[in-house]
């Protein structure tokens, strides 16, 4: 008797042992949270805004060269998709360029969800132009006019230009692009007819590089690293506009979105670049972030020409003699 009872606890703990290996496997393969992940170890999908795509490309290279048991996998969406994605509990973590809402952030605590916001970088959107259009600078009421419709063509620009309707382009309708001007200019839902929407900032380059009479509106991400073969590439194929500060009406100094003016916000249209978890625990996510917001994280954000929104750079004036 003895004997069937001890065959019978070893059978019995063998086939525990058995269950608990099937159901860790299959929490791995489907992306599910296993009991051994850390901050430097497991496996977890990300939203990311595709604006910072060249940004996030090099900060998951790194984290991922130096922890070799993470698996980071980014989805790069339009800041609408992402943020959908979050609230529904399909991400644990996005890095965006909006903050939650106060009716966001109601609905996950009714959830007994509570999210960490850390402010990464800041960012700014850049106006390009045709290599061909004379007109490179702007003044900050004329963008102003552009997006309530109030400016329509070039002959409004400059007197010496053709009487040709501005395209104005942006990446995506769902695009946190979008979303900026229409907040900053209390815009109505609907934009002035001759703004477009295409599907990337690949086809917002392509669009200005043929079309003389359009101007493009991306991230500066895509622009602002020189050793970035992908940033290189497109500073050949358009001009970026520099615009006047927000509190220069007669357009006396003009700036362009380079990392010195973000800083200083002399630039006008800078932003604030999130990563926002609702991790309940200290994952991979959770690692990730502390990582971007750290000393090696905020100097690839420095390196790319980005401003690091936690530690500070170096502003060195240079004097004509």
């Amino acid at each position: 008797m003895k004997m069937n009872k001890l065959m019978t606890n070893i059978n019995t703990g063998f086939m525990l042992l058995v269950a608990i290996i099937i159901l860790n496997n299959c929490h791995r393969k489907t992306g599910i949270v296993t009991y051994d992940e850390t901050p430097t170890r497991g496996n977890i999908r990300i939203g990311v805004d595709e604006s910072f795509k060249l940004l996030m490309d090099t900060e998951i290279y790194t984290f991922t060269s130096i922890y070799n048991y993470a698996k980071i996998t980014p989805e790069y969406k339009p800041e609408t998709d992402i943020l959908n994605e979050f609230m529904k509990d399909s991400l644990r973590v996005i890095f965006t360029s909006k903050k939650l809402d106060d009716a966001e952030n109601q609905f996950l605590k009714s959830k007994q969800i509570i999210t960490r916001s850390t402010t990464i970088a800041f960012d700014a959107l850049a106006f390009i132009v045709n290599n061909n259009n004379k007109d490179s600078l702007l003044k900050y009421t004329q963008i102003k006019d552009l997006f309530t419709g109030q400016l329509k063509n070039w002959k409004q620009v400059s007197n010496k230009n053709n009487p040709s309707a501005i395209k104005v382009v942006f990446d995506n309708i769902k695009s946190g692009n979008v979303r900026y001007f229409v907040e900053k200019y209390k815009l109505p839902n609907k934009l002035p007819t001759n703004f477009y929407a295409v599907n990337s900032n690949d086809e917002v380059v392509n669009y200005v590089e043929k079309h003389p009479d359009a101007i493009g509106v991306i991230s500066v991400n895509w622009i602002s690293d020189k050793n970035d073969s992908v940033s290189n590439s497109f500073l050949k194929r358009f001009r970026v506009v520099a615009v006047s500060s927000e509190f220069d009406s007669e357009g006396n100094n003009y700036y362009r979105p380079y990392q010195a003016y973000i800083a200083e916000k002399s630039y006008p249209f800078v932003r604030e670049v999130y990563a926002i978890s609702r991790e309940s625990f200290d994952g991979l996510g959770s690692g990730f972030i502390a990582f971007v917001a750290g000393e090696k994280g905020q100097r690839i954000i420095l390196k790319s020409k980005l401003v690091p929104a936690t530690m500070p750079i170096r502003l060195i004036q240079i004097k004509n003699q």
